[in-house]
């Protein structure tokens, strides 16, 4: 599953934002993701990946800064 998918399914199965409004240069705030929200996607995330984030990971701003680091941490990624 990919991090946008991710992120699009957390939103709409906890909130009545359209799955059309969650793009990549949306903002996490104006998408319904406040800080407890953003933790339950990374737990998810870890959850569904079996990859476990690191806790200094800096807070992204739009869905695209935490697909990024999303994609960073993925396994298989090069980074």
């Amino acid at each position: 599953m990919d991090a946008l998918t991710l992120i699009r399914d957390f939103v709409c199965s906890h909130s009545e934002i359209d799955r059309e409004k969650v793009v990549p240069e949306a903002v996490l705030a104006e998408v319904g993701i406040d800080s407890l929200m953003l933790l339950e996607v990374m737990f998810e995330y870890e959850e569904k990946t079996g990859v476990k984030l690191p806790e200094d990971l800096p807070t992204p701003v739009t869905v695209q800064d935490l697909i990024d680091q999303l994609d960073r941490l993925a396994p298989g990624s090069a980074s």
